[in-house]
């Protein structure tokens, strides 16, 4: 499997218009893999849980999701094969990227790049070991406040206000250089104010007319959204954190590192040191690859896969005799 990328992740380093490549053999895991065409976002949950259907088995481990990063609702992917799989199983992967260009992606499907595709593989046995790791490094600030309004991945009202304005004042004189400076303020979402469990989505356009705001994920209405910061120290502290929450028992290991595109235009020349800490802190054990992608799919606290922004995801693949 594999999948076009806005940078490819290698060892500790990061390159552009390369392959990055893994050849993975497992002694006593099962595998199989499965794939379909998807023609738009609204058809993301009926996909997934056609892909879960293929792969379900009461061995089955984990799975593991490439998806075209520009025609899908990852959200919606994540629901749709927990919904089939249950909220237990480890279920983990990212969204194809395009550079900074957001044109066109493809995912491997047969064998041959192909776009508008979901492509997934399973694990059965239990000799298989998944470790996953997800972490920002973005810090909130500001009150919270409740989604009042939204549709998708737009966001219209904030406790009743034009959400558009609301974001302006808190960025003041950055408010001029919308959308690129979002970059660096993306919003935290959580269901309540017990939830533990917050996600991150970053802005990719505003629309002054509608006055509205679309974000690269879903912002589900009546969940709690509050403004977030940082500064490239505090992000290569998140990578490090991902890779210390996804370690694995295992002599021989696999690490697959997913982050973000906006992480990558965010830190800028620094980029590496976010995969230097990963590497550091899994001290070499095993392969590390992987890529930059316009969408993580990573557990929560909680177990369950949900869709993230501006995050570096872990997964960690080993065995176990």
């Amino acid at each position: 499997m594999g999948c076009s990328s806005s940078g490819e992740i290698f060892g500790s380093e990061v390159f552009d218009k390369t392959l990055s490549v893994a050849v993975c053999r497992f002694d006593k895991t099962e595998l199989k893999s499965a794939s379909r065409a998807i023609s738009g976002p609204e058809e993301s949950r009926t996909v997934a849980c056609e892909l879960a259907g293929e792969l379900q088995a009461d061995n089955l481990s984990a799975v593991l999701i490439l998806s075209d990063g520009l025609c899908v609702s990852g959200s919606e992917l994540a629901a749709g094969f927990h919904e089939i799989l249950g909220d237990s199983l480890p279920i983990s992967g990212g969204l194809a990227g395009d550079g900074d260009k957001f044109e066109k992606t493809w995912v491997l499907h047969q064998k041959s790049p192909a776009s508008s595709h979901v492509s997934a593989v399973g694990f059965y046995g239990s000799q298989v070991r998944f470790g996953n790791g997800c972490q920002g490094g973005w810090d909130v600030f500001g009150p919270e406040r409740k989604v009042t309004r939204a549709e998708g991945s737009r966001l219209f009202e904030i406790d009743g206000k034009n959400a558009l304005q609301v974001y302006k004042n808190y960025l003041g004189e950055l408010a001029k250089d919308l959308p690129a400076s979002a970059l660096l303020y993306p919003l935290a979402l959580r269901k309540d104010a017990d939830d533990e469990n917050r996600f991150v989505r970053t802005i990719l356009s505003v629309d002054e007319e509608s006055q509205s705001l679309t974000f690269a994920g879903e912002i589900p209405e009546g969940y709690l959204a509050q403004l977030m910061h940082s500064n490239t120290d505090r992000l290569v502290d998140g990578a490090a954190t991902a890779a210390e929450k996804a370690k694995i028992d295992s002599t021989e290991l696999l690490t697959l590192a997913i982050s973000c595109v906006g992480r990558r235009l965010v830190m800028g020349e620094r980029t590496e040191e976010e995969v230097e800490a990963v590497a550091d802190v899994l001290d070499n054990q095993g392969v590390l690859v992987g890529f930059y992608s316009y969408g993580e799919l990573s557990p929560l606290a909680n177990g369950k896969c949900a869709l993230h922004n501006q995050t570096m995801t872990l997964t960690t693949i080993g065995e176990v005799s």
